[in-house]
């Protein structure tokens, strides 16, 4: 299979934009549903500490990734097979789910699409390779935290942290164009950057600037391109936070105080950068 996949491209990247088809379907499942689940489990977990009456039963709580089955999310209709295609079944329905007929949002083909698309993007960059492999999944799990920080302001440690683990062990793997020191060192100078600036802007304010999953994921960044490059990814982070943070202001008419979530612009800095590492490191020195 590996050989006819190198032999024939062109069934490498049909492969790899269906299967990122497949897997954007699944990270909106992911993104809707798994911030749900964890904050019932949190919910759970202070009432039970508390000594207070838990949130009702298990079956209260909300569904899990796999089950129940994927419905509308108006109507709570279940879907059926063909209304469950990627894309396709958007198209199809217009945008509105069968029965009921009130509109689907257009974040699920565009997760689809994001998914597969930034796929086949590694793909043609790296080939058939580890890397390019490690580089897939690292861009589906910063695609369901783009996705939940939006909507919620989280990163959850259950996706951040395995993240960091698997970076550091690509590292030692020689996966990755860092070396497990580099690797080692990248990781806590991420971590340690927005540790800082959060300390000194709670010293000087008095407030929170940003929460604690933004290290973690910097740090994700700092183990898969070394401590060279974190520079680059905090500033086309930074800069594209500012843009469109000032833009969405000013659509919304919201004030300066408003909260904006940092996860998604470090996501697009870090994935830049794992694309285009070599000229941003030139460039920059």
């Amino acid at each position: 299979m590996l050989e006819l996949l190198v032999a024939e491209p062109w069934l490498l990247y049909l492969g790899t934009v269906a299967l990122g088809l497949i897997i954007g379907s699944f990270l909106n499942v992911v993104i809707w549903r798994y911030p749900r689940r964890l904050m019932h489990e949190w919910k759970t977990e202070c009432q039970l500490l508390l000594e207070q009456e838990p949130p009702g039963d298990s079956a209260a709580a909300p569904p899990g990734l796999v089950w129940p089955a994927s419905h509308c999310p108006k109507c709570e209709t279940p879907l059926k097979g063909f209304d469950n295609i990627p894309v396709i079944s958007y198209l199809l329905l217009r945008g509105r789910c069968r029965q009921c007929r009130q509109t689907i949002s257009w974040r699920y083909p565009v997760v689809e699409l994001g998914t597969a698309l930034l796929s086949l993007i590694i793909v043609l960059n790296f080939g058939l390779t580890p890397y390019a492999g490690l580089l897939v999944l690292v861009t589906w799990v910063l695609i369901a935290l783009t996705g939940i920080d939006m909507d919620h302001q989280i990163l959850p440690d259950q996706l951040t942290l395995p993240l960091l683990w698997l970076a550091l062990l690509a590292s030692t793997l020689e996966w990755t164009p860092v070396t497990a020191t580099e690797a080692i060192i990248g990781a806590a100078a991420g971590y340690l950057v927005l540790w800082s600036v959060f300390h000194a802007f709670r010293i000087l304010t008095g407030k929170h600037g940003m929460g604690h999953g933004d290290f973690k994921l910097l740090a994700v960044f700092g183990a898969l391109l070394g401590w060279q490059l974190l520079p680059a990814v905090i500033l086309i982070a930074s800069a594209s936070g500012a843009l469109v943070g000032i833009i969405w202001l000013t659509v919304r008419n919201k004030g300066r105080e408003t909260p904006i979530p940092f996860g998604p612009f470090l996501a697009i800095g870090g994935w830049s950068a794992l694309l285009w590492g070599d000229a941003l490191k030139s460039f920059y020195f």
